[in-house]
């Protein structure tokens, strides 16, 4: 035989009871949302920036602040940047940013702070500049209010001055003052102050070594500026070089009598070196002929010597006679 299964349709007061527990889990899931986000979205909708529940939901996923971000695009909205593909500056972007390790807040600062002074810096930009380890706020705000920077650079002890001769030897010590503008454009790769300070010294130097005398310096202060600043020292730097002006200046050592001095007292030493090479020469030459003297004398006595033994020789051989004088045998 053949077995009949029978289903049985789940009545209605089943049904019932079903719809009512979904219905209730999604308005549990509602409140929840509603709870803890739903005044982020809310307040972003009411200030005109686009940030979706999905979006904020996400972020709470990836650890993302999302407070933060509603502030900041917020902050771009209120400020006019315009809307997110036209100002470039959409929630995707900016949560990419923070997962990369960059200040969002600080790139939004910069990026309204660019736009009221009229600099052109786009979010790519922008967040260019801070990845690569940049205070981009701050490179905008001294780009648009110059900095000063001292040369030479003496926050960690190092000298107040900077020390140059002309060609009349005279030494001058010179402190200067350069107000550069930050170039956002070669902000990313460009050179530090450091360098700035290193070219600008560079070119204070060659400008005072290249002039015949240090009142011809004195004088004119500013041949000192023009000269630095006619060898381009800004090239390949992150700032732009505004003016170079000379805090101070004052006269060193004449360097120029003292090398004079230094020499003559080397010629000196060395006249006396070769003198006293001379005299141990004669010296020793001196020695050299006493030497042979008594070398003389001693052959002298050896030959004196010899004399009685000739002479015993002689007459032992009869050789020491008279003339016409018969020898004895």
């Amino acid at each position: 035989m053949g077995s009949v299964f029978c289903l049985s349709l789940p009545s209605s007061g089943q049904l019932l009871l079903v719809a009512s527990v979904v219905v209730g889990l999604c308005a549990m899931a509602i409140v929840v949302i509603a709870m803890k986000w739903g005044s982020f979205w809310f307040q972003a909708y009411m200030s005109g920036a686009n940030v979706s529940m999905a979006s904020l939901i996400a972020m709470t996923f990836l650890r993302i602040d999302h407070r933060m971000i509603v502030t900041a695009m917020i902050m771009g909205r209120q400020a006019g940047i315009g809307k997110e593909r036209s100002g470039g500056m959409t929630t995707a972007r900016l949560q990419s940013h923070f997962l990369a390790g960059g200040n969002v807040m600080n790139v939004v600062r910069a990026i309204i702070a660019a736009q009221r002074a009229g600099i052109d810096l786009d979010f790519d930009r922008a967040t260019a500049i801070d990845l690569a380890g940049r205070d981009v706020l701050h490179a905008v705000q001294t780009s648009v209010s110059p900095k000063v920077i001292h040369c030479p650079d003496n926050t960690h002890g190092g000298p107040h001055t900077l020390s140059a001769v002309a060609k009349n030897g005279v030494e001058l010590r010179v402190a200067a003052c350069v107000t550069v503008r930050t170039n956002l454009e070669r902000l990313i790769g460009g050179a530090t102050e450091e360098t700035v300070i290193a070219r600008v010294g560079q070119g204070i130097i060659t400008a005072i070594g290249s002039a015949d005398s240090h009142m011809d310096v004195l004088e004119q202060p500013s041949q000192i500026s023009k000269g630095a600043m006619s060898n381009g020292l800004d090239a390949n730097t992150a700032f732009a070089i505004v003016s170079i002006d000379i805090s101070d200046i004052d006269v060193g050592e004449n360097i120029g009598a003292r090398l004079q001095s230094d020499q003559a007292d080397a010629d000196t030493r060395i006249a006396r070196a070769r003198a006293e090479v001379r005299r141990a020469e004669a010296v020793a030459r001196e020695q050299q002929m006493k030497a042979k003297v008594t070398e003389s004398k001693g052959k002298m006595v050896l030959a004196e010597a010899e004399v009685p033994a000739a002479l015993a020789n002689a007459f032992r051989e009869g050789h020491l006679r008279k003339p016409n004088t018969p020898l004895l045998h």
